[in-house]
C-alpha cells in the first residue's frame, strides 16, 4: 500500500517537472514533430488493421444473436455503430496502443537512464523530464483523435464488407443502421475518453522508462510495468469518464 503512495507521489512530482516551460520553443517544436510521427503515424496501420476486424465481427455477432422476425434488421448497423464508437474505438485502441506505444516509450527512456543519458542532460542543466517526456505527451494527446477516428470509419467500413456475407444481414439493412438514430455527442464522448486515455499512457509509460535502474533486465521489466499499469489506469478512468459523461 505504501509502495502505491510512494509512486503516485514520484510521478505527480515527476510530471510537475515535465509541465514546466520548454527549454527552447523551437527544440521542442521539431521534438513533438518527431515523436508524432515516431508514435501516432506509424501506428495508424495496426489501428486500420484491428478496427476493420473489429468492425466486422461485431456485424457478424450481431447478425446471429438478432435473428428474430421481430427484430429490424437494421439495429444490427445501429448496434455495430453503437459499439464502435461508445467502447471500441477509445477503449480498445487505447489498449491496443498502450502496448505498442507505451513500451516503445518506456524501453526509449530506460535505455537512456541505463546508458547514463538523461545523467548527461541533467548534468549539461537540461531539465531532462520536460526535455523527454513533454514531446511525447504532446505528440500522442495531439495525434490520438486522429486514431480515434480512423478507427470508428474503418470499423464502419468493416462492418459493411462483412455484412454481404452474413446470414440475416444485407449491406442495405446495415447502411440503414448506421445513418439512423445518430448521436454527434457519441464521437465527441469518445474523443474525449481517448484524449485522456493519450495523457495516461504516454505519461505512466514516461515515469516507468524514465526511473528504471540497473541494466538491460531492468528496462525490460520497466517497460512491461508501463503496458499493464497503463492499461489499468486506462479501464479505470474509462468507468469514471463513462459516468461522468453519459
Amino acid at each position: 500500500m505504501l509502495n502505491i503512495f510512494y509512486h503516485t507521489g514520484r510521478y505527480f512530482l515527476l510530471l510537475k517537472r515535465v509541465f514546466s516551460r520548454p527549454e527552447r520553443g523551437r527544440v521542442f517544436l521539431r521534438q513533438t514533430v518527431r515523436e508524432t510521427i515516431n508514435m501516432g503515424i506509424s501506428s495508424i496501420g495496426i489501428v486500420l488493421i484491428i478496427s476493420m476486424f473489429m468492425g466486422a465481427v461485431c456485424a457478424i455477432q450481431m447478425a446471429y444473436n438478432l435473428q428474430n422476425p421481430i427484430i429490424p434488421r437494421y439495429l444490427i448497423g445501429l448496434g455495430t455503430r453503437e459499439t464502435l464508437l461508445l467502447e471500441f474505438s477509445s477503449t480498445i485502441v487505447a489498449l491496443i496502443l498502450a502496448g505498442k506505444v507505451g513500451s516503445n516509450i518506456a524501453s526509449e527512456l530506460g535505455t537512456m537512464r541505463v546508458t547514463e543519458q538523461i545523467d548527461a542532460l541533467e548534468m549539461m542543466g537540461v531539465n531532462s523530464a520536460c526535455y523527454l517526456i513533454l514531446p511525447k505527451i504532446t505528440a500522442f494527446v495531439f495525434f490520438i483523435p486522429v486514431l480515434t477516428i480512423f478507427s470508428m470509419a474503418i470499423g464502419l467500413l468493416g462492418g459493411y464488407v462483412a455484412s454481404f456475407g452474413t446470414v440475416g444481414l444485407t449491406p442495405h439493412d446495415y447502411v440503414v443502421g448506421i445513418t439512423s438514430f445518430f448521436k454527434p455527442f457519441y464521437v465527441t464522448y469518445s474523443l474525449i475518453k481517448s484524449l485522456f486515455f493519450a495523457f495516461i499512457i504516454a505519461s505512466v509509460s514516461s515515469y516507468h522508462g524514465y526511473y528504471a535502474g540497473g541494466g538491460a533486465l531492468e528496462v525490460g521489466k520497466a517497460s512491461t510495468h508501463a503496458v499493464v499499469h497503463s492499461s489499468i489506469i486506462v479501464l479505470l478512468f474509462n468507468l469514471i469518464l463513462t459516468k461522468l459523461l453519459l
